[in-house]
Parts: structure tokens; C-alpha cells; sequence
């Protein structure tokens, strides 16, 4: 039996697994093991992921993932 519950947390966790990424953007992937931890998340990093992956899942065209990617990184990293 799976430990994810969707396709989409399955994704996350192939993302944010990469050693080199968590050691870079300092986070713990096994804090965030779905997609609605990681939306939650502080790390906005984690939390743009998640919402490449989510906003795609749900048919958002790609002018309208960036935007919101654009926003949350401008948000999280100012």
C-alpha cells in the first residue's frame, strides 16, 4: 500500500526528496508529506512547488500558474 494519498503528494515528494535542493533551501522533506502541508508551508520554495503541481492538476493554464508562483516567491523571499 501507498504512503501518498494522491498522485499530486506522490510528485511533491519526488520534487522536494533531492537532497541537494533540501540542503540548499534548508527544509525537512518528510515535514511535508502532502500537497496541503506543502501550500501551508513557510518555505516559500516548498509552498511554489506545491502549487505548480496543485494549480496543474486542476487545468490552470501556465500564465496563470506563473503568476501565482511569481507572487508567492516575490512574497516569501523579500
Amino acid at each position: 500500500m501507498s504512503i501518498y494519498k494522491t498522485n499530486s503528494d506522490k510528485m511533491l515528494q519526488a520534487v522536494i526528496s533531492d537532497e541537494r535542493l533540501a540542503a540548499f533551501y534548508d527544509y525537512n522533506p518528510n515535514d511535508y508529506s502532502s500537497i496541503s502541508d506543502a501550500l501551508a508551508a513557510d518555505n516559500a520554495v516548498i509552498k511554489a512547488i506545491a502549487l505548480i503541481i496543485s494549480k496543474s492538476e486542476q487545468g490552470a493554464n501556465e500564465k496563470e500558474i506563473f503568476n501565482e508562483v511569481n507572487d508567492t516567491l516575490k512574497n516569501g523571499l523579500i
